[in-house]
């Protein structure tokens, strides 16, 4: 799958089948879902591609300081670039 696959199911009211933890989370969040994405996050605390996703939700959220904690978890530097571009970064990455 690419990005515009993976965008492209957004508009389903369930996600795809087989998606790994993160991507399910990112998928959620695609939804404007910040509650289910979190919760998949929360629950593979300590996996770096989740740890990533989790920063960025933190982002979303505008908590920058556990934002902060969560991208120096997962061994990056703070996102500066807009969410969504953030979003479709994170994504790409990993699909």
């Amino acid at each position: 799958m690419d990005l515009a696959s993976f965008k492209s199911t957004l508009a389903a009211v369930a996600p795809p089948p087989g998606l790994s933890p993160a991507l399910l989370a990112l998928w959620w969040q695609g939804k404007g879902d910040w509650g289910a994405a979190h919760k998949v996050v929360q629950g593979h605390e300590g996996e770096a591609e989740c740890d990533w996703v989790h920063a960025h939700l933190h982002r979303v959220e505008g908590d920058l300081s556990n934002a902060g904690y969560w991208y120096r978890h997962c061994g990056r530097k703070p996102a500066q670039e807009p969410l969504d571009v953030e979003w479709a970064a994170i994504a790409a990455a990993l699909l």
